[in-house]
């Protein structure tokens, strides 16, 4: 089982940054796509970032300028850096991965990030 233990969320005012990271029990090689979603109060899950295997990321289009994803291949962890904060930015954030062998998915606990006016 893979385990996802996320930390470095809490409240910032608009403009502020804050650095997620995520510290995975498995090696990172053995991960096909690692991401971060977000879930806002009433809102649906949704794809913040995501990096894979080769390096290649993809963000939404939200946060696209804003944020950036990258790993940690000797801690086995992956960061979700995340600048110029907005209220909209608001939500729990997830992390997530996906096994190369099995295609099995995992999810953290998820860390609360607060972005207030």
């Amino acid at each position: 089982q893979v385990q996802l233990v996320e930390s470095g969320g809490g409240s910032v005012q608009t403009g502020g940054s804050l650095r997620l990271s995520c510290a995975v029990s498995e090696s990172i090689a053995r991960l096909i796509v690692m991401g971060w979603y977000r879930q806002a109060p009433r809102n649906q899950r949704e794809l913040v970032a995501s990096i894979t295997s080769i390096g290649r990321t993809n963000y939404a289009d939200s946060v696209k300028g804003r944020f950036t994803i990258s790993r940690d291949s000797a801690e086995n962890t992956v960061h979700l850096q995340m600048n110029s904060l907005k209220p909209e930015d608001t939500a729990v954030y997830y992390c997530h991965a996906v096994t190369i062998r099995n295609r099995s998915t995992y999810w953290g606990q998820g860390t609360q990030v607060t972005v207030s006016s």
